[in-house]
């Protein structure tokens, strides 16, 4: 039997990059996915054509992450036609870079409403569900520059922190429902929204990596599987590189 047979999952940001390998991943594993988007349609339609291939069930949503309303509607709607939501993975997120001294507040607010208030969003929405049917497990994408800052990256560095903080403060609030919370803080990982970065930044995060090679969406998507299965269902507050030791 597949580790997450007969489990539904949301995954926030599913269209594209990881959230797209992590949707596909939880679908190949067993698990009926639902995913949003917020501009990307065809794309978000064309990953639940290949989950429902694997003969899973796929759900496609258009909300805002950072929209408190947008998440509950969507916790809502899977609830109310599939039944339940065993697993909720926070992907969705943005960066926008800036030194601090340059740094514009929509900036910052953006930033932080996505990264952060997004991940919160839905979290609240999935909390009484989980705690309700007294299992749940929730996997929160922060990164390894929440753990050890970057230049020029104050505000996702911030949210990324923030996420950790969240993540440890929720295992112990729903623990004691049978539900685990873990964070995966992924070092640089070749998605698409990395194909346009410079070749020289691109090969300074390789040389910062012990492996000597940079992370797929797949090294990512295998790990947060291993969280949502039973596999883990004795860890939980814990936050997992995948850097392939970049960050050391």
């Amino acid at each position: 039997m597949a580790i997450l047979e007969g489990k539904t999952a949301i995954v926030t940001g599913g269209s594209l990059g990881l959230g797209a390998a992590i949707a596909l991943e939880l679908g190949s594993d067993g698990a009926d996915v639902a995913l949003n988007y917020r501009k990307h349609s065809d794309e978000a339609e064309a990953v639940a054509a290949k989950i429902r291939d694997m003969g899973r069930r796929a759900m496609v949503v258009q909300a805002d992450v950072s929209s408190f309303n947008d998440a509950q509607e969507m916790v809502d709607k899977v609830n109310a036609e599939w039944g339940k939501v065993d697993i909720l993975v926070c992907n969705a997120g943005i960066n926008w870079d800036g030194v601090i001294w340059k740094m514009k507040e929509e900036q910052w607010d953006t930033v932080i409403d996505i990264n952060l208030k997004g991940y919160f969003n839905y979290i609240r929405a999935v909390a009484p569900l989980m705690r309700e049917q007294r299992y749940g497990r929730i996997v929160c994408l922060t990164s390894i520059n929440g753990m050890r800052g970057k230049f020029g990256q104050a505000n996702y560095s911030a949210t990324k922190a923030g996420i950790i903080g969240l993540v440890k403060t929720v295992a112990k609030e729903l623990g004691g429902r049978g539900v685990t919370v873990n964070a995966i803080a992924p070092g640089l990982i070749l998605t698409d929204m990395m194909a346009a970065m410079p070749e020289e930044a691109k090969q300074a995060s390789l040389d910062e990596t012990a492996l000597k090679r940079l992370g797929e969406p797949e090294d990512v998507a295998h790990v947060v599987s291993f969280f949502c299965s039973d596999h883990a269902r004795h860890v939980t507050g814990e936050v997992i590189k995948v850097d392939g030791g970049q960050f050391i």
